[in-house]
């Protein structure tokens, strides 16, 4: 054990202590935060209300069309022709325009046309057809002689709420952080999978091709050094994502003094695309940010970061022993090490796949299997914990789940430490996985 320690402190320091590791575990979340600043910036600054021209001779849109937004501004505009509408826009007063003559039955048969002089994308477009359809499906009500009153109370939707068989409430905003939570928990362990699995590999292919893994097995037995590396390189890992963490929740706090109003801005429609709209709709109608606080409230972030952080090492050191025996298996080629990858990227590929189902259906049979086998349930069970228990996994669940994953742990590290063994000191052959396998029944 205590070559081990040696081993695995000797990968921690070496790569801690380069520049390079300093300025990805730096500047990389600066990097990303600068990226979500700017596009928080454009979104909330960088829109250009698009502003359409209306004549309408029949009188049907302009009682009823609503106030505008900021994404979308109509003027209506009495006694102008068409061609005076065509001119104006040819001028650029405006980036489009609608011309009803009289006689039309927009709410019929006839088609209401917008003559655009501006490329509008795709959000604009349906901003604009779902404000004039609104318009004239209530054009359409008020002919059947209903009072403004009736109509609202028509128009307004109901209340339906999902409650439990124990009598509590199911909240829709509890539900989107849990999808939210969930899915970049288990998005973080995929990729932390690939990185960290790959860096494994790579550091054990250099050491073989430098000749460097002969000098040390002189000393150290080789699935001692396998695990001196594997330790290593997840310490290196775990630390610089915990740097990551704290670098990036910090950075959160200073979004209100970069951009002050923005809450304000966002609740105004200044960011509101279709998906955001529904998403402010589900906010306001859970009570506004009083409701997104309590929706907050009621996930237990400490039971998703104990789970995170044992998903995360016992996913690391499962996959990081295949990949290291993958590593001492090939030389020079690094196309050697693609051909035998794919038996282990696999599963990790298929999990991600599995997880976009189980955010949303967190008790299906498929999302049961995959939080319980040892090759998926890193990525899988992080989107069944978000849920909470026992909404979304139970304890009995969670618990055998656990005990699996070690037990895969410790089955692939004794696969990857037979085959460790062997390959490290053969050179001058193409492995393949038959061949591995002849090494592990040796």
């Amino acid at each position: 054990m205590n070559k081990i320690l040696i081993v695995a402190r000797r990968e921690f320091l070496t790569r801690v202590q380069k520049k390079t590791f300093l300025l990805t575990t730096i500047l990389l979340p600066l990097l990303i935060f600068g990226f979500y600043a700017l596009m928080i910036y454009f979104s909330v600054k960088g829109s250009d209300t698009y502003t359409i021209a209306v004549t309408d001779q029949t009188n049907t849109l302009e009682k009823v069309m609503g106030s505008n937004n900021k994404e979308v501004a109509f003027t209506f505009l009495q006694d102008e022709t068409e061609a005076g509408l065509k001119n104006r826009l040819d001028n650029k007063e405006f980036d489009g325009y609608i011309y009803i003559p009289s006689g039309s039955d927009v709410t019929g048969r006839d088609t209401i046309r917008v003559i655009a002089g501006k490329k509008a994308g795709i959000s604009t477009i349906e901003n604009v057809e779902d404000r004039i359809n609104k318009a004239l499906e209530e054009k359409q009500l008020l002919s059947y002689n209903l009072t403004k009153l009736q109509l609202d109370s028509l128009q307004k939707s109901g209340k339906v709420k999902f409650v439990s068989i124990k009598g509590e409430e199911e909240s829709k905003t509890k539900a989107g952080i849990s999808y939210g939570v969930g899915f970049i928990s288990g998005f973080l362990i995929y990729i932390i999978l690939f990185i960290y699995g790959t860096m494994v590999m790579r550091g054990v292919m250099e050491e073989k091709v430098s000749r460097i893994s002969e000098v040390i097995v002189s000393s150290v037995k080789p699935f001692q050094l396998m695990m001196g590396k594997i330790l290593g390189i997840g310490g290196v890992g775990l630390l610089q994502f915990i740097i990551w963490g704290v670098i990036i929740v910090s950075l959160q706090f200073l979004l209100p003094f970069i951009f002050p109003g923005l809450a304000e801005q966002m609740q105004s429609g200044a960011m509101q695309s279709p998906q955001m709209a529904q998403a402010g709709e589900a906010v306001k109608n859970s009570g506004g940010m009083s409701g997104l606080m309590q929706g907050l409230s009621e996930v237990n972030f400490g039971l998703i970061i104990g789970c995170f952080l044992f998903y995360f090492v016992g996913g690391y050191l499962l996959y990081s022993s295949l990949f290291a025996a993958v590593g001492s298996a090939v030389n020079e080629d690094p196309q050697d090490a693609q051909s035998l990858l794919l038996p282990i990227t696999m599963p990790i590929i298929f999990a991600i796949v599995i997880m976009m189902k189980t955010v949303n259906e967190p008790n299906s049979g498929l999302a049961l299997f995959g939080s319980m086998f040892p090759l998926t349930s890193p990525i899988v069970m992080m989107a069944r914990v978000a849920h909470g228990i026992p909404d979304g996994v139970t304890w009995i669940q969670l618990i055998i789940s656990m005990l699996l994953l070690i037990g895969g742990f410790i089955f692939t590290t004794w696969l990857a430490g037979k085959i460790y063994r062997t390959g490290i000191l053969l050179y001058g052959k193409k492995v393949t996985w038959k061949e591995m396998i002849k090494w592990v029944r040796r």
